[in-house]
């Protein structure tokens, strides 16, 4: 779950809200997995959902929790879609997986209940998400990503430190 929105004034403190029941609302969702992505932002009221999950009951899943705990928001636009079916995909995905969490740098990441570094493979094509804790961690989870045959991996992981930096701008 990623944040896009700013805190300031009243308007700002309300979508920001807003934002945080929506994101407690989809990391509580039970079938939320690791190899799921969904990313909220908010604006003047509007709330808008993006990113991939691996079934379709997952999106219309996270589209009902997130309109039954949106009261305050105006409107809404889903833009969640669902990955293909693919053996290759699911095999790439497990096995990045288990190179990851199984390495020892990212053990502590493994307990969590909801781990922050995200898996998205879609067509042999592989995006890493979420946040950890240092540029190494996001430097050696990308080399760990590499060495299945994906046709690509981006690295899309953000440190803590430049998640606080984008927080302490937008207030």
């Amino acid at each position: 779950m990623s944040l896009a929105a700013p805190i300031a004034d009243g308007a700002e403190r309300k979508d920001f809200q807003v934002f945080k029941d929506i994101a407690t609302s989809v990391e509580r969702y039970t079938q939320f997995t690791i190899f799921d992505d969904v990313s909220a932002s908010v604006k003047d009221g509007v709330v808008t959902l993006t990113g991939k999950v691996t079934m379709p009951y997952k999106r219309d899943d996270i589209e009902k929790r997130v309109a039954q705990g949106r009261r305050r928001a105006a409107a809404s636009h889903d833009q969640i879609s669902v990955l293909p079916v693919s053996q290759f995909d699911d095999e790439l995905r497990y096995r990045i997986a288990r190179s990851i969490y199984n390495n020892s740098n990212f053990w502590n990441y493994a307990i969590m209940a909801n781990p922050p570094i995200h898996i998205v493979v879609e067509h042999g094509r592989v995006t890493l998400t979420g946040v950890v804790q240092s540029n190494v961690d996001r430097m050696l989870a990308r080399s760990l990503a590499t060495q299945f045959g994906a046709f690509s991996v981006t690295n899309a992981l953000k440190t803590d430190a430049e998640v606080g930096d984008a927080l302490e701008k937008s207030e």
